[in-house]
């Protein structure tokens, strides 16, 4: 199992940023390998990715939610096994810290040396900048979801 954790802080409220993770359907909008994610209820998604020219699908079920604080998910079926909590911090009024954790197990050989030489990582941390320059230039979320959901 690989375990991947990067952080950015971003220039908007908590709420905001909190608001727009919930919006699952956009993630296409600002995560590299993300093509399509559709909302099966409010704690079930499909996932569609291109991972190294690969196309996965699989379900993920958010296992814990509440708002302004984090979002934990795990895979249920599906191509690829993992899990992971993203988590927000409120810095300052404008600005909030966002922590991603992901682990996950490479599957193939193309995953399991991209594993080892950090690709992971290395596309969480993109994706999580991209997530800044979303947020931060959008200025508002497009959509929120404030439910909660116990562990």
């Amino acid at each position: 199992m690989v375990q991947i954790i990067e952080t950015t802080d971003v220039h908007v409220p908590v709420d905001i940023a909190y608001n727009q993770w919930t919006q699952f359907e956009s993630f296409p909008e600002f995560l590299d390998e993300v093509e399509s994610i559709t909302q099966i209820d409010d704690t079930h998604n499909h996932w569609v990715v291109k991972v190294g020219g690969a196309t996965r699908e699989f379900d993920a079920e958010i296992t814990e939610q509440h708002p302004d604080e984090r979002v934990a998910w795990n895979s249920v079926g599906g191509d690829t096994e993992h899990a992971g909590v993203v988590t927000f911090h409120k810095l300052e009024e404008l600005t909030t810290r966002v922590t991603v954790q992901i682990d996950w197990e490479p599957e193939g050989l193309l995953e399991k040396v991209g594993s080892l030489v950090g690709a992971g990582s290395h596309a969480v941390k993109k994706d999580l900048q991209n997530f800044k320059e979303f947020i931060e230039k959008r200025g508002a979320e497009t959509g929120a979801w404030r439910g909660d959901v116990e562990a």
